[in-house]
């Protein structure tokens, strides 16, 4: 059985000038499924959930069995395809039904007494802005990667020996692995841009970073440590990066990963060590969709005790 059927989806209009112009960022389309063997404290025993670009935007559970809508956009692809939801629903349903039987299953393989068990399949694509594809698929079980499909192959890798059953089992059906490599690389990418036109004032929009510095003076060595923030930007891909004389700079510098906000956008965070006497030299350098022009924040040349915000960048300019 394949992946996901695909059948036709009105698709929303859309001029290719503006498409094109929009489509300056990689986008991606993912689906996260997870089963445990028995309720927990008020969960549901089975949970799907669609991502478009990092947003949830369409929820399945065995609570409700029912695939309902997360963002307002949705709403228009019930109106232009009044089957949507059905045949959603039902597709999930017999994901629901098929994932009870593999934990079966898997808990007689690893000869494992009933409790709570946990199996997860992750899959999905992403369009680069270079026009590249990529696409994934892959369970885990207890937490750990089971089987992962390489769909330039067309075999399966278990990376765990009690998965060998399964990728003999399943590297048996050409077929079948075929229609997973053709909806990873066709399929969910005419998926990916469908939903993206559909929500394209949302996940097709920038929104400009707020950028700021705080810094401090070490008591113990009389070094300084800066802060680099980053917030509300929008799309998630970012270049942020300490540099010292125009160079990127590496050496004792650290970095958080990008984070979403509750409003959709993202924050991120580096900092840097120096020697205060070579403080003119560094800059913190971001690039974005939202900006016009890469940002370079310099670093005043104030005494520093404690932790202080020097100065920060909105979309009308410095604040200090």
């Amino acid at each position: 059985m394949a992946l996901r059927s695909a059948p036709p989806l009105l698709l929303v209009s859309v001029v290719v000038i503006l498409w094109e112009s929009c489509f300056g960022s990689s986008h991606s389309l993912k689906y996260f499924s997870t089963a445990i063997s028995e309720p927990s404290q008020g969960l549901p025993q089975y949970v799907s959930l669609g991502y478009v670009n990092d947003q949830v935007f369409v929820h399945y559970d065995s609570h409700s069995r029912r695939v309902q809508p997360r963002v307002s956009w949705m709403e228009k692809v019930g109106k232009d395809d009044p089957q949507y939801w059905d045949r959603e629903t039902q597709r999930e349903r017999g994901n629901e039904e098929e994932f009870r039987d593999h934990l079966e299953t898997l808990r007689i393989l690893y000869n494992q007494s009933e409790g709570l068990h946990t199996l997860q399949k992750m899959y999905g694509c992403e369009l680069r802005a270079d026009g590249t594809k990529e696409g994934f698929l892959q369970y885990g079980y207890e937490g750990r990667t089971f089987i992962t499909f390489d769909k330039e192959t067309l075999t399966w890798v278990a990376p765990d020996p009690q998965a060998q059953f399964t990728q003999r089992k399943w590297d048996a059906l050409p077929r079948k692995n075929l229609g997973h490599k053709f909806y990873l690389e066709d399929e969910c990418i005419e998926w990916l841009k469908k939903y993206l036109s559909y929500g394209i004032e949302t996940l097709l929009r920038t929104e400009t970073p707020m950028v700021m510095v705080s810094s401090r003076t070490e008591v113990e060595d009389g070094m300084e440590t800066h802060i680099c923030r980053v917030h509300g930007f929008y799309p998630r891909e970012i270049d942020a990066s300490w540099r010292r004389d125009g160079e990127e700079w590496l050496e004792e510098t650290f970095h958080g990963s990008v984070a979403p906000n509750a409003d959709g956008t993202y924050h991120y965070w580096l900092s840097i060590r120096i020697n205060p006497e070579e403080r003119s030299r560094y800059r913190c350098h971001v690039e974005h969709d939202g900006l016009q022009e890469p940002l370079d924040l310099e670093l005043k040349s104030e005494r520093l005790q404690g932790w202080k915000g020097w100065a920060f960048w909105l979309a009308g300019g410095w604040w200090e």
